[in-house]
């Protein structure tokens, strides 16, 4: 302990920033270079790779291994102190990192990367569908459906599009929702029925086909609406005892009445219908005037950005000092080390090749939804400096506290960053690729961080 230095302290420094000049190097070529989103994806999920064999093998591993150690007495029970310590400390990393990062997002910090922008466009649109459908869904047979089962049956609308003039039978498409245009609905008796927007056309089709026959619809306009398939209906009826039984209790009502008067009751805005076609897929692209708008009303986006990448970046430059001062500490002859000696290759080639990507694709993407150039950058170098400035603090820090808050501390910063990982990195990377190309891309990282093992 009484040999440890200014130098060392230095050495942390230089660590911190090693591991992080990634940062803005890869926010600069992302500035610079318009980079396919193929390629992003690629390095996306090489970053993540890598930064998972860091963490197995630099912060998990030696407290596993010492556990599983032959040892007696009270080097026994520090093992598993340490390792209880881990496990602990690596669920509060996981639920802090989760509650400041909801923190952060809630003030326009979701800007910083495409995942967390389309996560959060994907939960409004998620929410704004429930509440709109608990009204769609109130007319007989729905109204019987439970929550899950109503989401289940607005999940498998699909979208019709139909030009002006043009007709459909209702045996190809078993019921409509109209979402844009108008309908006209020709019965047998020669009566003309129009459907407007967030209607539903021929609704009994689902439940008597032999009405489809009886009737032809024709587009008045250029419509766009969503089918509603029987087999959809056919087998939520098979799981829910109570949307079969009433359905059957519908079917034996008089036809044409209930049919004239389900179109008159489910005239709806065509607000929510959108917001269901929206919902169909919550992986879509997000308009780009949207985010433009979202970005002008978050005045403190910026901030928020700078703070959600800077979030992003804590746990490493902590990790970084701390597992500096374990590795002097256990060593015999500190005076004898060199710089090189200290090196944890496999931590800082983790942390450099999970960095570049993460800058190289929130960079574009802060780009894209309207953040100055240079700032961008410099927020990025800002956090460089934060970082190595980091792994200083944890430097100083561990040598304050017992081994086993040491573990603990290592223990939050892992679950944090594993967090981060599955919650951003990982997604991240799925937004722009092919999940095989991602899966294996992902394994080169991982490899490729456990091989500079040889290095130590």
């Amino acid at each position: 302990m009484t040999e440890l230095s200014i130098v060392h302290l230095l050495w942390a420094l230089i660590l911190g920033a090693i591991s992080s000049v990634s940062l803005p190097l890869g926010s600069f070529i992302g500035l610079k270079i318009k980079i396919r989103q193929g390629y992003i994806a690629i390095f996306a999920a090489f970053g993540a790779g890598a930064l998972i064999a860091a963490l197995s093998v630099e912060l998990v591993a030696p407290t596993c291994f010492a556990l599983s150690e032959e040892s007696h007495g009270e080097t026994q029970g520090l093992a598993r102190d340490n390792f209880y310590a881990l496990i602990v400390g690596g669920i509060l990393g996981g639920l802090l990192f989760i509650t400041l990062d909801s923190l952060v997002n809630d003030k326009g910090g979701y800007l910083r990367k495409r995942a967390t922008t389309l996560a959060h466009y994907a939960a409004r649109r998620r929410e704004n569908v429930q509440k709109k459908l608990k009204g769609v869904f109130e007319i007989h047979p729905f109204n019987v459906l439970s929550e899950e089962h109503r989401e289940l049956l607005a999940s498998t609308l699909s979208p019709v599009s139909l030009k002006h003039g043009e007709q459909l039978s209702p045996s190809q498409e078993d019921a409509l929702i109209v979402l844009e245009g108008e309908l006209e609905i020709e019965l047998e008796n020669g009566v003309v029925e129009l459907a407007g927007a967030g209607s539903y056309v021929g609704v009994l089709l689902l439940f008597i086909p032999e009405l489809a026959s009886h009737s032809l619809v024709k587009a008045r306009g250029d419509t766009l609406c969503l089918a509603l398939q029987r087999q959809d209906v056919d087998h939520l009826r098979g799981i829910s005892p109570e949307f079969d039984q009433a359905c059957r209790d519908l079917a034996g009502e008089h036809m044409e009445r209930l049919e004239q008067h389900l179109i008159l009751q489910m005239q709806k805005s065509v607000e929510w219908t959108r917001s269901a076609a929206g919902a169909i897929r919550t992986g879509a692209e997000v308009p780009g005037m949207t985010i433009h708008r979202t970005h002008a009303t978050h005045h403190g986006t910026p901030v928020a950005v700078w703070l959600g990448i800077l979030l992003d970046g804590i746990p490493e430059s902590l990790v970084i000092g701390s597992g500096l001062f374990v590795t002097l500490i256990n060593h015999t002859d500190v005076g004898s080390l060199t710089f090189f000696h200290v090196i944890p290759y496999t931590l800082i080639a983790g942390l450099f090749l999970s960095n570049f990507p993460e800058a190289l694709s929130s960079s574009a993407n802060m780009l894209d939804v309207g953040l100055n150039r240079n700032r961008i950058f410099w927020m990025w170098f800002a956090l460089m400096v934060m970082t190595a400035v980091g792994a200083a603090l944890g430097f100083l820090l561990a040598g304050l506290i017992s081994e086993t808050w040491l573990v603990f501390a290592e223990g939050v910063a892992a679950g944090a960053m594993l967090t981060m990982i599955t919650a951003a990195m990982i997604p991240e990377a799925a937004a722009h690729g092919y999940p095989n190309r991602v899966g294996l891309s992902t394994l080169a990282g991982f490899l490729t961080a456990i091989c500079f093992k040889l290095l130590e």
